[in-house]
């Protein structure tokens, strides 16, 4: 018993103990602990415009909070190998019931993006993130090591057929932060430099019929080059709650934003944190997303497995992408997307899938993994 948790504890949670990254851990523990704040701060007046008790949102939350450490350590325990056939097997599970929210979902704003499960409200399109991301490397690292795979060929079909799902809901901003994850995961592959030129010209082909065809992104495209081309409410209340909140913010509770704000609570938590604690907060959550990008890099600087590399590259990129496209939101940088800040911005969907990503970048991140091949 003296030697539980200790460098001489050889049981498999001991050993598990001393080989994870400990600090990726703790700044995933105050980023949990910064949301929790926040929504304390911002979930009563949203439950009270739907009529729900005042900690309505907030018990919802905390129910997640611990759920979403058991499933971080739960996939810290899995070897890469597992974690290949994990990623088949659920890849294919949620692609489907993506599917399924198309036809039996609920509609909000346009888009059937929601499944109802007992109480709460399911988002299958968030779990997919994680698993595309670890199939992908699966197939590009045998493509690696066997030249003759189609490895890239499989990862675009599939690809392509998420992306066709997610068009359908419609969800194009998922979309889009797949596209831009696999093409990162594809440059750490090697794929030549003529690839992403092309890529890029089919990208911007893609965006002009996107904004040809989907009303909602053409308003949200129109509203962010021209503010007075349409209805820019939440936008201009994020700012007017940034520019209140000044350096220091106007202290807990204070805030205004809040109660005049629908999406104060999710995609607009950052300007919460900006009005209530000001300008400090908002650079120490931006620290903290860095941080952890940099040191997940810094894990596999030396590391020789290709699969693992490339896992870590698509993770890191599909938090910090994600991440940044909400706060950008907020601060008018670039047009509206419904996307929440991640373990921050109240959500129970994108929470647990950015708990698995988590989790499976504390597997793969271990100190002396072996990877069984």
């Amino acid at each position: 018993m003296t030697d539980a948790f200790t460098r001489n504890d050889t049981s498999i949670l001991g050993k598990w103990w001393w080989t994870i990254d400990k600090y990726i851990l703790i700044v995933i523990g105050l980023l949990f602990l910064v949301g929790s704040v926040l929504i304390l701060a911002s979930g009563p007046p949203a439950a009270y415009r739907i009529g729900a008790d005042s900690f309505h949102f907030v018990r919802k939350q905390f129910y997640f909070i611990p759920l979403c450490f058991l499933i971080i350590f739960s996939f810290a325990f899995i070897n890469p190998l597992w974690l290949k056939r994990f990623s088949v097997i659920f890849l294919g599970f949620v692609i489907f019931l993506t599917m399924l929210t198309i036809l039996f979902g609920q509609e909000n704003n346009g888009a059937k993006r929601w499944i109802r499960v007992l109480s709460f409200s399911l988002q299958p399109s968030e779990f997919i993130k994680p698993f595309i991301v670890i199939f992908t490397a699966w197939m590009l690292s045998i493509q690696y090591e066997d030249k003759n795979f189609p490895g890239v060929s499989i990862s675009l079909i599939i690809l392509g057929l998420v992306c066709f799902t997610l068009t359908l809901q419609p969800d194009i901003g998922m979309s889009l932060l797949m596209i831009s994850v696999w093409c990162s995961q594809l440059f750490i592959f090697g794929i030549p430099i003529i690839f992403f030129t092309i890529s890029t010209l089919i990208l911007l082909i893609l965006s002009v019929v996107t904004y040809l065809t989907f009303p909602h992104v053409a308003s949200r495209v129109d509203r962010f080059l021209d503010p007075l081309s349409g209805d820019n409410y939440q936008i201009n209340q994020a700012i007017l709650a940034f520019n209140n909140g000044g350096i220091f913010g106007r202290g807990p509770g204070e805030g205004r934003v809040k109660e005049t704000l629908p999406d104060a609570h999710t995609d607009f938590i950052f300007a919460v944190a900006g009005e209530e604690f000001g300008f400090w907060l908002c650079i120490f959550i931006i620290f903290l997303f860095c941080f952890l990008s940099i040191r997940a890099f810094i894990r596999i600087f030396n590391e020789t497995n290709i699969f693992v590399v490339i896992s870590i590259t698509g993770l890191v990129v599909q938090i910090s992408m994600q991440a940044l496209i909400n706060m950008a939101s907020s601060l008018h940088m670039i047009p509206t997307k419904g996307m929440t800040l991640p373990f921050i911005s109240y959500g129970g969907s994108s929470m647990i899938s950015t708990a698995i990503c988590i989790g499976i970048l504390l597997s793969l991140t271990r100190k002396n993994i072996v990877t069984e091949n």
